[in-house]
């Protein structure tokens, strides 16, 4: 009798560094007094990465992590027409108690 063999799709993330900045933005902000800190992070990045990296750096272990892309944007500036840099970026949740010190 076969036995079948399970694999998991576990990308292997080829970057030493996949958490980029901590993202400061009005709403990011804001959030942090609630336990969820925004980083802008690698392009090749995946949940499993991010936790095993944010473990490591900051030595607290997320409830979640959220992962969006941004999509970059065409704007016309000086009479020429350009691109604001496309980004993902990552929200980390931990659990009460829990902080990470972003300054």
């Amino acid at each position: 009798m076969a036995t079948k063999k399970t694999t998991t799709k576990e990308e292997v993330v080829k970057s030493d560094k996949l958490i980029l900045s901590p993202r400061i933005t009005e709403k990011a902000s804001m959030q942090s007094m609630s336990n969820a800190y925004t980083f802008v992070v690698h392009p090749s990045a995946t949940k499993l990465s991010l936790l095993s990296e944010i473990k490591a750096t900051y030595k607290v272990t997320p409830i979640k992590i959220n992962i969006t892309k941004i999509a970059r944007q065409y704007t016309f500036i000086r009479g020429k027409l350009g691109t604001t840099a496309g980004i993902k970026k990552a929200v980390v949740f931990l659990k009460k108690g829990d902080t990470i010190n972003l300054g």
